[in-house]
């Protein structure tokens, strides 16, 4: 579906205030800028940068981007004959490949990552963010192998996955703050995830894997 011209302008619009937004918290700290200046700074009205980021988290954690129902979707897109841990493990490796910015490998990623981790609100929203993965995780599993209520099968599937998925972002995080490039990192953390990989019983690898 091709994108008209009122989208357009409003993804340019948002991009826009949340490039402006980043690069203020980057310089002055996430809890030292009000909404105010960053309106002022991107030029725009206090009211347009709420329409576009109902909280101030969102300007750096904006839930299009921040999804908690990143795992459950990877899964619910996989191939047929690919398994739940295996379309996780896929997809993670493709975008540690692609130096993607959904796991932190894209350039000037290091004072980004400082700032978030000054910000209490921040680290607090991303710890949040993880259990929420985790649960809605869970919940797909559960209904696609008709798991009953008292089933554990899927939560504890779910928080092996969602571990994995924690790990490899703590992993790039802990290089990134040592200061080693996208290249060595995505290289460091593709021989985590062979070790992950080759650690994680049948039970888990083999756990839901889709049918014809």
């Amino acid at each position: 579906m091709t994108e008209g011209l009122r989208e357009r302008k409003k993804r340019q619009t948002r991009q826009h205030i949340s490039g402006v937004a980043l690069g203020l918290f980057v310089q002055r700290g996430f809890d030292n800028v009000t909404i105010a200046e960053v309106a002022a700074a991107a030029e725009v009205s206090v009211n347009t940068v709420y329409n576009y980021f109902p909280t101030k988290e969102d300007l750096v954690l904006p839930p299009e981007e921040a999804s908690a129902q990143r795992l459950a979707d990877i899964v619910r897109e996989r191939a047929t004959g690919e398994s739940a841990a295996g379309a996780v493990l896929a997809r993670l490796r493709q975008e540690v490949r692609g130096r993607e910015r959904q796991v932190g490998l894209s350039e000037g990623f290091g004072r980004v990552l400082e700032m978030m981790r000054a910000a209490p609100t921040l680290t607090a929203r991303l710890e949040d963010l993880g259990r929420q993965m985790t649960d809605a995780l869970a919940a797909v599993l559960a209904e696609e192998c008709g798991a009953g209520r008292d089933d554990p099968l899927p939560r504890v599937v779910a928080w092996h996955i969602g571990c994995l998925h924690a790990l490899v972002l703590a992993e790039i995080g802990r290089l990134t703050t040592a200061g080693e490039r996208p290249d060595a990192i995505a290289g460091a953390v593709l021989e985590l995830l062979d070790a992950a990989e080759s650690v994680l019983g049948e039970r888990v690898l083999g756990y839901a894997v889709r049918g014809e």
